[in-house]
């Protein structure tokens, strides 16, 4: 079975070739310009590879009810030339093939449920933590829709207290996004993440904003994993820190041992590492197959 994949970031695309083991064959990666420019290369690059099914995690919103006459569509992204664009019904149109078609985050998810670091586990959260903020939900075996669908990143936050900073998100403002991606990182301290030392300020704050995130998580859904990924996350000093936050504003609260003394092997990075989101829209692809089939197990 050959599966293509695409992780369509705001920042990056990243497509590729997997099979039903969740095994990436070969991938390439280029910069999201507008939907003309960008999809023009997607198409380019699976014109002759020959996949039975694709699969898609994209940056958002977009809408993922099969009911909706806009179905396959981004809606109200800031991103230029991508609201409103038939994403799916462009790969349609080229490609007659099973296509499933979900959030990035969720995508990446579903990766992590079924090769990763919640492998075996019937539900997780998978958090990316990068130029913004998705959260992706897994939860008895099925990923979160509902309305629309996840985004956590727009939840509102308590304040540091040492922090001023009036955030970035211009819809929220101050919501996690607006005060913990690495766009607000870099618009507080006019420097990018990666050129500050270990022991920064920013550390400190990014750790309790996203550590209040992922409580109030643990609080309302239960996950039996949480996963934190994105380029943020690449300072590795910030999950020994997410980690003792959490401890300390649960303080206790949460019974489970996974908490009070294993919080080490709950809140971790992705066990498929940069391939998470590229596995996920694998494993997407592989359900639109075996949907199709009338497999839908």
């Amino acid at each position: 079975m050959r599966i293509g994949a695409i992780e369509a970031g705001g920042t990056k695309f990243v497509c590729g070739v997997g099979n039903e083991n969740g095994e990436i064959e070969e991938r390439i990666h280029f910069q999201t310009r507008r939907p003309e420019e960008t999809m023009e290369k997607v198409i380019d690059f699976f014109r002759d590879k020959r996949v039975d099914s694709m699969g898609i995690g994209s940056f958002g919103p977009i809408d993922i009810d099969h009911s909706s006459p806009t179905y396959g569509y981004v809606t109200t992204t800031p991103k230029p030339g991508w609201a409103g664009y038939h994403f799916v019904g462009t790969l349609k149109s080229i490609f007659d093939v099973p296509i499933g078609w979900d959030t990035d985050v969720n995508a990446a998810a579903l990766g992590e449920a079924k090769w990763g670091a919640a492998k075996g586990l019937d539900s997780c959260v998978y958090y990316t933590i990068g130029t913004g903020i998705g959260v992706g939900i897994y939860s008895e075996g099925n990923l979160i829709h509902g309305l629309v669908h996840p985004e956590g990143g727009h939840t509102l936050t308590r304040r540091h207290p040492n922090d001023t900073f009036g955030g970035i998100c211009p819809y929220h403002g101050d919501c996690l996004e607006g005060m913990a991606s690495g766009s607000a990182l870099e618009a507080r301290w006019k420097a990018k993440g990666d050129s500050l030392p270990k022991d920064h300020l920013a550390w400190e704050m990014e750790a309790f904003y996203i550590a209040h995130a992922i409580s109030s998580v643990i609080l309302t859904l239960s996950p039996k994993k949480v996963i934190i990924g994105g380029g943020v996350m690449k300072q590795a000093q910030l999950f020994p820190m997410i980690r003792e936050e959490v401890g300390r504003i649960l303080n206790g609260y949460v019974s489970s041992a996974s908490i009070v003394s294993d919080i080490e092997y709950y809140i971790v990075p992705p066990g498929l590492g940069e391939n998470a989101g590229l596995c996920g829209a694998v494993a997407l692809g592989a359900r639109a197959l075996a949907y199709k089939q009338g497999n839908k197990g």
